[in-house]
């Protein structure tokens, strides 16, 4: 694409993007009025089951983010103007005083932090830890993970921790920070001062000097190691520009609205549904419905719910043995609709493993036709996703008084018209899918604010709704079924 093509200049941006599955670099080409993303590497994110539990293999991610560069390199001449990273929330790797790596992150997934939340509200009640940090209980919120490692002798010898992306650009540029909108998904920042909940640490016997200093999303992080330029074929210097380093802070700066009255669905292997806010709810209602307080760019506030997403579905296609999912998704077209539901934020499907037989035991147990076929499954789980992504944006502009016109979904789910189609419908409103590559997108569109190209949050919006190909679903059916089912579900 040339300057002259787009009216201005471009430049090239690698957007290191990583997924619980898969990691990629995306590298975007962005000007004042183009935007266009080029996937030049993926790689597989394979979780170990080590004696010690469930961990991350992040030295194979970390060869697959060089490789994502020289091949980001190879499709710019040798240049990229800047490297951003994002990834998913809450884990992190502990370093020694001399900055190595004390061993694998522990996956969210484990399960060493079983119970620990109950220790914890032994010191700081439930209630008063919602007041003080606005996140919804997660068994696997860093704060528990914090607790549960803390007898450790990795723990005992920890100089710093340093969350997934902050680790790897720390591997990439020598330099150490802690970037905000994932630093609020520890349960140690206080989403209105936007720094760290001193007394919550303080009560808790946690030492916030394990953290680097906090950056905020635009930020400068260093320049790329010149061990980096060589093993990448990199022509430097080359910046790390600080983005939304937790990939659902990205996915909502990526968010194709024209207004304010919107909610969205940040869909993957989880679903986040929620709204964009000025500034958090902390009430014990909004507590009491689990809605978390998370930190998004520019002084927001990203009000949403976890739902089990679309680990629900990759998780039986996995026990299937990987069939066709075209196919899958057809058959469960056929299948009738809201036959069977389940609670798609159940903690109960968070485990991996048998997750057809647990969804069957889940409808049996709650006096509901069992499903006997893959489609019939398939089914159930899209039922039971568009059930859960209607409460929770229902209930998110009850609490928030924030009502919306549309929802926007964005990520992987817009890829199933199938999904898109029963949100719409559950909630009622038209739904807007896309764009697909969020995370990637918001990623890109904050390095290039940070080097001038783009302006505000309504100006990269506004870019995005130009450029990013867009499909729009209207409600259709009967409202009265989906009251119905999630009636059924809370069992009335």
């Amino acid at each position: 694409m040339s300057a002259s093509a787009t009216g201005g200049s471009v430049k090239s941006y690698a957007a290191v993007d990583l997924g619980a599955s898969s990691g990629r670099v995306m590298v975007g080409r962005a000007g004042r009025d183009s935007l266009e993303l080029v996937e030049a590497h993926r790689f597989p994110n394979r979780p170990v089951r080590t004696p010690e539990g469930l961990r991350w293999d992040v030295l194979s991610l970390y060869a697959g983010v060089l490789d994502g560069l020289k091949a980001a390199g190879a499709l710019g001449g040798g240049r990229v103007d800047s490297v951003g990273i994002d990834s998913w929330a809450v884990d992190h790797g502990l370093l020694d005083a001399d900055g190595a790596l004390l061993g694998n992150p522990v996956h969210y997934r484990d399960t060493r932090t079983e119970g620990v939340a109950e220790k914890v509200w032994a010191t700081v009640p439930a209630a008063e830890l919602y007041a003080a940090t606005g996140l919804q209980y997660a068994p696997f919120n860093t704060l528990y993970q914090l607790i549960a490692a803390r007898s450790s002798a990795q723990f005992a010898h920890a100089e710093r921790l340093l969350l997934i992306p902050d680790l790897l650009t720390y591997w990439l540029t020598g330099e150490q920070g802690t970037e905000l909108t994932n630093a609020s998904t520890t349960q140690l920042i206080d989403p209105r001062t936007r720094d760290w909940s001193r007394d919550v640490a303080d009560r808790l016997g946690i030492d916030l000097g394990l953290f680097a200093p906090l950056r905020r999303p635009g930020d400068p992080a260093g320049l790329l190691r010149p061990e980096v330029l060589e093993a990448t074929g990199l022509s430097g210097p080359v910046p790390v520009t600080t983005v939304g380093s937790h990939d659902t802070a990205s996915a909502v700066a990526a968010v194709p609205a024209t207004g304010e009255r919107f909610a969205y669905i940040c869909t993957g292997t989880w679903s986040l549904a929620g709204l964009e806010l000025g500034a958090p709810v902390l009430t014990e209602a909004s507590r009491a419905a689990n809605f978390t307080n998370e930190l998004g760019l520019d002084g927001t506030v990203r009000y949403l719910r976890n739902i089990m997403g679309l680990w629900l579905l990759q998780e039986c296609v996995r026990a299937w043995g990987d069939p066709d999912l075209g196919e899958l998704l057809r058959g469960a077209a056929a299948v009738p609709a809201l036959r069977s539901v389940v609670d798609a934020g159940d903690s109960a499907f968070l485990a991996p493993g048998r997750m057809p037989e647990r969804i069957a035991e889940a409808c049996r147990e709650s006096g509901q036709p069992v499903p006997r076929t893959p489609a019939e499954t398939t089914r159930c789980i899209l039922d039971s996703l568009a059930l859960a992504h209607r409460r929770a944006v229902a209930e998110a502009q009850a609490l928030a008084d924030h009502p919306v016109d549309v929802v926007h979904i964005v990520g992987g789910g817009t890829r199933n018209a199938l999904l898109c189609q029963l949100t719409a419908d559950a909630c009622g409103l038209p739904v807007v899918a896309g764009p697909a590559e969020a995370a990637a997108l918001g990623n890109v569109l904050v390095q290039a604010r940070a080097h001038g190209l783009v302006g505000d949050r309504a100006s990269m919006r506004r870019l995005l709704v130009r450029t990013q190909p867009l499909v729009r679903y209207e409600p259709q059916g009967d409202p009265e079924a989906w009251r119905a089912a999630e009636a059924r579900l809370a069992g009335r």
